[in-house]
């Protein structure tokens, strides 16, 4: 983007919520059922049919309001938003209106310091976040001669998150949603699956001139399901905007789609106004009504929010920002970390195995956490053996990971079998540096003229030499010694 304009940008993002039925009736929410076979009267529209409000969609959303330090609203109504479109069988959508279950609320995340001037986090303020039903599918790519239509998505319960116009750039609004889906999958209120359609997001992004405070025309960029592709269709967005209107030209108010294979967004219909729904009171639903009670047994129920235990971590074990973030991946393998890191005594180097050779194996083996033939208690023998010294990194990672893996014993018991204990014997490390020294007079020579990286390469000959089994740090502590003397181990025999 260009220094004359500024991006803002607001995200409305949908959260299907991980309810056993539907929003309105008692069909089961669950994906990947035939098309068609979850359906009912009330899903379906059919006359006469009347809606029964879902109890626990409402905790759901009240739980995740909560979270956000939103306001919850103790009385909010429904109203029909009305459209028409072949996966919406009643030909309106059921939201709420014009007062909503939750309200306000910010969520933090860390600002963009190329558009901000600055480092730091900042807090995005939230409007609202509504019930709702969600609609059908419709199948485009299954004939070539027509769209089919799924329903069994028709009537499933949706959370509506409409955030404020406050993000700055493509990267905020991708860690804004990374945040909300993380804090989703932590409360339980939904899977966040974003290829099923379990959690995906609409932006809404204008320019204006930079110190300029009046919104310009807004461009609305619909069902982004990846955290990759609204970064992506937003830099694009921003970029054809900025181009716009340095030729002379004026953004239309519209709805535009991301062509994911083409790397650009495109013009899919007019942008309709609050008008154009015709929105009125729903007849068939009362008002909804909270008491304080139920909030505060909800307020009661509420987990470790993901970044308060990221703070934790960051605090209690010195890890990194990234590093606690990529462990709160999701819940199971935040709480195998806890159980690790608690089993072993050594935060920081579980967190090294839990991004490194974990992560690998659930990488290469597929499934999450739960997969894992690990429980923490085995492996954190094994973080314990390379902290106290007993084996080295290498060994523990090469060796003994993939005996443990097989299920070949407990970690101590295969170190001892297969003769993998680290040695730390001083005299015997002396005698390999001094060989080692005495072989390679050139790097040694090149050493003391100067060039001090070639003192690597003498590390790793001892450590060759030693079978891969030496204590790196006395043999890092040996060859200094040997090195400062002109090339000899101290007291290293003949």
């Amino acid at each position: 983007m260009k220094p004359g304009f500024e991006a803002i940008i607001g995200l409305e993002v949908h959260v299907q919520l991980r309810t056993r039925s539907k929003l309105f009736c008692a069909c089961r929410n669950a994906y990947g059922a035939s098309p068609n076979t979850q359906t009912c009267p009330v899903c379906l529209g059919l006359p006469g049919a009347l809606p029964v409000l879902n109890g626990e969609a409402v905790r759901l959303g009240i739980r995740l309001g909560l979270a956000l330090g939103a306001r919850i609203h103790e009385r909010s109504t429904f109203y029909r938003k009305q459209y028409f479109y072949p996966d919406l069988p009643k030909g309106y959508q059921i939201t709420q209106g014009p007062v909503a279950l939750v309200e306000s609320g910010s969520l933090e995340i860390a600002g963009d310091p190329t558009v901000r001037g600055g480092d730091g986090p900042v807090r995005i303020r939230l409007e609202r976040a509504h019930l709702e039903e969600d609609a059908g599918k419709s199948l485009h790519d299954q004939r070539p001669d027509a769209t089919l239509v799924d329903l069994n998505r028709a009537g499933v319960p949706l959370l509506e998150v409409v955030g404020m116009p406050d993000l700055r750039s493509p990267q905020e609004a991708s860690d804004y949603l990374k945040a909300l889906h993380r804090l989703v999958v932590f409360l339980g209120i939904g899977d966040g699956n974003l290829e099923e359609g379990g959690f995906r997001c609409d932006a809404n992004v204008s320019l204006r001139p930079r110190g300029t405070q009046a919104l310009g025309t807004r461009v609305e960029v619909k069902n982004l399901n990846s955290f990759r592709f609204v970064k992506q269709a937003l830099a694009h967005e921003v970029a054809r905007q900025t181009a716009l209107l340095e030729a002379g030209g004026a953004v239309v108010q519209e709805t535009r789609g991301w062509d994911a294979e083409a790397g650009e967004t495109r013009a899919q219909r007019t942008k309709e106004a609050a008008m154009d729904y015709r929105y009125f009171p729903e007849p068939d639903l009362p008002a909804l009504e909270v008491t304080e009670a139920e909030i505060a047994a909800v307020r009661t129920s509420l987990p470790e929010l993901p970044e308060a235990r990221a703070q934790r971590w960051r605090a209690t074990f010195g890890l990194g920002g990234e590093e606690a973030l990529t462990l709160l991946q999701d819940p199971a393998f935040a709480d195998y970390f806890e159980a690790l890191a608690a089993a072993s005594g050594q935060g920081k180097a579980a967190a090294s195995w839990m991004l490194g050779e974990v992560s690998r194996t659930l990488n290469e083996r597929g499934g999450g956490i739960a997969a894992f033939p690990l429980p923490p208690e085995a492996l954190a023998e094994l973080v314990r053996l390379v902290g106290d010294r007993r084996i080295s990194f290498g060994t523990a990672k090469e060796q003994v990971y993939p005996a443990l893996l097989a299920g070949e014993g407990r970690a101590g018991d295969i170190v001892t079998r297969k003769g993998l204990a680290q040695v730390s014997d001083r005299g015997a490390i002396e005698t390999l540096v001094a060989r080692v020294l005495a072989d390679h007079p050139g790097p040694v020579a090149q050493f003391h003229a100067g060039k001090t990286n070639l003192r690597g390469f003498l590390v790793g000959q001892v450590l060759k030499a030693g079978g891969g089994r030496l204590d790196p740090g006395v043999v890092n502590e040996v060859l200094a010694e040997g090195l400062a003397k002109g090339g000899s181990a101290p007291h290293a025999g003949p």
